[in-house]
Formats: C-alpha cells, sequence, structure tokens
C-alpha cells in the first residue's frame, strides 16, 4: 500500500465502517522512527496528525506497526515481555495509544516487527499476546493488485525519492535551452497580444503540451530543447492550471511520466510546478508516498508555491483523492475556455 518497503517506521491504518460487512482501510500514513527520539513527542505528533485524518473519516479503528530492525524481537519464554524492555518501541506503542485516548481514538492494536520480510518474526506490543512469521510480502494479494495496477514497488524510500531526485545532466542541458525558448515564447504571446487574441496563444500552449504528453505515450522521450519549451510553457498559469485535468483522464500515466521527467530535469519554480503536477497525479490514484515526496521537491524548489503548500496541506489532514478531482474539473473548463476539449482530445 505505500509502493515501497518501510525501514525504522511507524505505519498506521485508518479504517473506517464499509456498510454492515465490517470494515476497510482508509488511509495508510507512515512516519520516520529515530532510536533518539522522546517517545512522548514522537507519539504527540503522529497522534496529532492520525486524529486529523479520523476526525475526516469517521473511523473506526486504528492500528500501527512499528518496524525497526534495532528492536530485539519477542521473548517466548517471558510472555510477559514481547519486545525487549530495553529496545524502547514497547514504551512509543503505549505512549501513542495514550495520545490518541485524548483524541477520542482508540488505538486497537500493535503489531512489532524488525523488517519486512519473509521469515520475519512478528510480534504484539499492545493488544493480545500473539507472535508469528510473515510470509513473503511480495507474494501478498495486495502486492499483487499494486504491480497490476501499475505502480512499482520499491525496495525502499530512497529508490521513491530519486525518481524525484534532480538530474544534473538533463538539468544543464534543459537549461542551455531555456533562455532561448522563454524568448521564444514571449514573443508568440506579444504577437498574439497585437492581434487581439491571447486565448489563441493558451490554446496553442495547451496543444504543445498535449502533443508532448502523446509522445510520451507512444514510448518516446522529449529532448532537451523541447522540455525547455515546455518549462516556458507552463509559467503560463492557464496552461498549468489546465493540466491537472490530465490527472483522471485516459493518458493520466503518460502525463504523470512527462512531469516527473521535467521534475528531473527543472530547477527553482519551474522545478516546483512540474512536481506539483507530479504531486496530483499521484494523490488523485491514490499514491500518497510518491504525492508526498513529489511535494517535498516542490516545497523545497519554491517554499513559497502557493499550490504546492495547499496540496501539502490536504495530504496532512487526510483528505481523500476524491475530494481533490475538483481540481481537475477546474482543469478541463480552463482548457475549453480557450477551445481545448480536453475530454476529446485531438491527439
Amino acid at each position: 500500500m505505500l509502493g515501497f518497503t518501510p525501514q525504522r517506521s511507524i505505519v498506521v491504518f485508518v479504517l473506517r465502517r464499509r456498510g454492515a460487512a465490517g470494515a476497510q482501510v482508509y488511509s495508510v500514513v507512515r512516519f520516520d522512527l529515530d532510536s533518539t527520539d522522546d517517545h512522548s513527542a514522537r507519539a504527540e505528533m503522529v497522534a496529532t496528525a492520525v486524529a486529523r485524518i479520523c476526525a475526516q473519516t469517521f473511523a473506526v479503528d486504528v492500528f500501527a506497526v512499528l518496524v525497526d530492525d534495532r528492536m530485539f524481537g519477542p521473548r517466548p519464554a517471558d510472555p510477559d515481555c514481547r519486545g525487549g524492555a530495553d529496545d524502547g518501541q514497547g514504551a512509543l506503542g503505549g505512549a501513542l495509544g495514550d495520545r490518541l485516548a485524548t483524541f477520542g481514538v482508540e488505538l486497537g492494536a500493535v503489531w512489532a516487527i524488525r523488517m519486512i520480510a519473509g521469515g520475519q518474526r512478528w510480534w504484539t506490543l499492545l493488544g493480545s499476546d500473539r507472535h508469528g512469521v510473515l510470509p513473503d510480502p511480495a507474494a501478498s494479494p495486495v502486492a499483487l493488485l499494486q504491480v497490476l495496477d501499475g505502480r512499482p514497488l520499491r525496495g525502499s524510500r530512497a529508490e521513491l525519492t530519486s525518481a524525484v531526485s534532480v538530474d544534473p545532466q538533463a538539468c544543464a542541458e534543459v537549461a542551455d535551452h531555456l533562455r532561448a525558448a522563454l524568448d521564444l515564447a514571449g514573443e508568440q504571446y506579444a504577437r498574439a497580444a497585437r492581434e487581439g487574441d491571447p486565448r489563441g496563444y493558451v490554446g496553442q500552449a495547451l496543444d504543445y503540451v498535449l502533443w508532448q504528453v502523446a509522445t510520451v505515450a507512444s514510448g518516446a522521450t522529449p529532448t532537451p530543447p523541447e522540455l525547455a519549451k515546455l518549462a516556458a510553457t507552463l509559467r503560463v498559469r492557464a496552461v498549468r492550471d489546465a493540466m491537472f485535468a490530465l490527472a483522471v483522464g485516459e493518458h493520466a500515466g503518460a502525463a504523470e511520466q512527462l512531469w516527473g521527467t521535467l521534475t528531473r530535469a527543472l530547477s527553482g519554480t519551474d522545478r516546483a510546478d512540474a512536481a506539483v503536477l507530479l504531486a496530483y497525479s499521484a494523490y488523485v490514484r491514490g499514491d500518497g508516498p510518491l504525492a508526498g515526496i513529489a511535494l517535498e521537491a516542490a516545497l523545497a524548489a519554491d517554499s513559497g508555491h502557493s499550490m504546492a503548500g495547499l496540496l501539502d496541506a490536504a495530504r496532512r489532514v487526510g483528505m481523500h483523492p476524491r475530494q481533490l478531482r475538483r481540481l481537475a474539473r477546474s482543469g478541463y473548463r480552463i482548457a475549453g475556455s480557450v477551445g481545448v476539449d480536453l475530454e476529446r482530445p485531438r491527439w
């Protein structure tokens, strides 16, 4: 569900009612663990974030899994000592339960495991005293569904982070062409303004981005000059905002791939714009980890980027992807206002 194998993490599952049949997993959130943490402070931070999600979802159950290779593991000979008195994480589980209780949220159970791998032993820190052996995670039904849905399962968060890391060579090559692309875009807009047709310029700019999405969908990779022209085109707010619509369309996968390529090849506000489009695309299809990492990249590139800030705030309070689809609908309206029908693309 995370899209990568968590390490030294606390992973919290929020469940909500699903008819009379029971409950379903609504949200999965992960937090870093640090052996030097003040458990009370860490529990407060996690509990506050989880409580916000519970308030939005009318949660019926909350569970947690601690993943930490520094834990000793269960001691079957001593049933009252489940995780080792000196591994510290049992105290974190208890503190998290206490803090959630102050928000009116009950922590149903806490499990612990040293690492997510087949053959690893797991045990309980809260709830009934149980322990067992983890089967191969890659063979689970959830993992199979993720792969069939086109979501790669990465070995660590670092692998996921690399998906948005700056590629120095690509960045330098695009930078060599960016000035010329910006000058050309300025000339084209000025010409359209003189002719009394600035909307026509926006429509042509949209068509160019859509053509590049189609190029990616065909298996080709945009060249540095084309990426530079895309960066210049996305500086037009109407063009960038219209592109949110692609996240829910037929070519969402190709568009997301293009936003990822741009994110790695740009810097500053241009990188932030591309990363925001990548984050939104990931968010609406339920890939919260990639959305979070893309938003971190956007805010690191431009700390004042308003759309990045808004999406990050929505993610932190646990807003459901369905609630963000109105941004895509706004994109369709923007494109339609300049004569581009994104629901019946010409590309």
